[in-house]
């Protein structure tokens, strides 16, 4: 795909940065696929054997099947862990942990013909206990159609409070983490049951959290609460002592809705023929036609970049907003729908940091 920054002013979403952002973008990319990916790969490799040990075939093939089809969930999450060099390690055990936990879920929820929204929500409660140390666990399977997992979600929720209780800072953040969560609970409940009630649960259920998020619509809403990137941000934050409740919050409006909505938003757009083919639910669907949605995703990449500048150090959201450009923009699904131009377009709207990262991007996906 020949994507170029046409010789123009810079776009304002790049603009905004008005000082250094201090973040060697080659360093950090370099660390990433040299020292980082290596561990969670070895980190997927074990939660590969623990899946191996589910007694119940479902949910052996469902466990087996997440890893095998969605690592690059974990690979793209760890990247939260590198500019936290004394803790990275850590932190790669949390974020693989919780997001394969996350994974494995969705498979349940989604490839398992199960229906039922009391038994999701019960599964999904895992993911509370997981991040909230010294509570009890709960029945995670109590009405879901199969049962004997061999302790593999207890085995991950383990994993996580034992990480989880050598970060310094983590009842700060714990209270935001929870309401990200619950979020993403409700949102997976609601897209998974029945179809003839699943479109009308959502809308109704975004529209009325709307208030407090202005400036988006109700898909908008729902694909933020799909995203763990913010969830990931704050257990970074949490990793350093001196971390303060303004920086944190900060943190959270950068992320929530608007880097976390472009996010999923972007995961929806490549997947557009696969759903339709599917008839599965995708967000963007719901926008009346195709210039409205990149001029919305023009506002998602505009309003990232505006909050990510008044961050004290906001070099390393600056590299996860065009990361995710880069990264969806990259993929063969692009050329083969044919949206070469819409990508161009949005790399053009952020500036030469995503397309720089775009190229670099497209190299790393021959090796990766």
């Amino acid at each position: 795909m020949n994507i170029y920054l046409a010789n123009q002013e810079l776009p304002r979403a790049e603009l905004v940065y008005k000082q250094k952002t201090g973040l060697s973008q080659a360093e950090l990319l370099f660390h990433y696929i040299h020292h980082t990916l290596p561990r969670v790969n070895k980190l997927l490799s074990r939660w590969k054997r623990e899946a191996q040990q589910c007694m119940d075939m479902e949910l052996r093939v469902q466990a087996l099947n997440s890893i095998a089809g969605k690592d690059f969930h974990c690979q793209g999450g760890a990247v939260f862990a590198v500019p936290y060099p004394d803790r990275e390690d850590l932190l790669l055990r949390l974020i693989v942990a919780y997001q394969t936990l996350c994974d494995y879920l969705d498979n349940l929820c989604d490839r398992a013909d199960c229906w039922d929204g009391r038994a999701f929500r019960e599964l999904h409660q895992s993911l509370i206990d997981a991040l909230t140390p010294g509570m009890d666990k709960h029945s995670y399977y109590h009405t879901y159609p199969y049962q004997n997992d061999g302790g593999y979600i207890d085995k991950m929720v383990d994993e996580c409070r034992q990480c989880i209780e050598e970060l310094p800072s983590y009842q700060l953040v714990h209270r935001d983490v929870i309401g990200l969560v619950g979020l993403y609970i409700e949102l997976q409940v609601k897209k998974h049951i029945a179809w003839d009630l699943r479109e009308q649960t959502l809308k109704d259920w975004a529209q009325a959290n709307l208030s407090w998020n202005p400036g988006i619509l109700w898909n908008e809403f729902a694909a933020s609460a799909g995203s763990t990137l913010a969830l990931f941000a704050l257990l970074g934050l949490a990793t350093r002592p001196d971390t303060n409740r303004c920086e944190i919050e900060s943190m959270l409006q950068t992320y929530f809705p608007w880097i976390c909505g472009l996010h999923i938003l972007l995961d929806y757009f490549i997947d557009q023929d696969e759903d339709r083919t599917g008839g599965d639910l995708n967000f963007t669907f719901y926008y009346p036609d195709q210039e409205v949605m990149i001029d919305r995703f023009k506002t998602f990449i505009r309003e990232s970049h505006r909050r990510a500048s008044q961050l004290p150090n906001p070099g390393f959201e600056k590299m996860v907003i065009e990361g995710l450009l880069a990264m969806y923009f990259s993929d063969k699904k692009v050329r083969k729908q044919g949206f070469n131009q819409m990508a161009r377009e949005l790399i053009n709207e952020s500036g030469r940091g995503a397309l720089h990262t775009y190229r670099i991007c497209s190299v790393v996906r021959k090796f990766i």
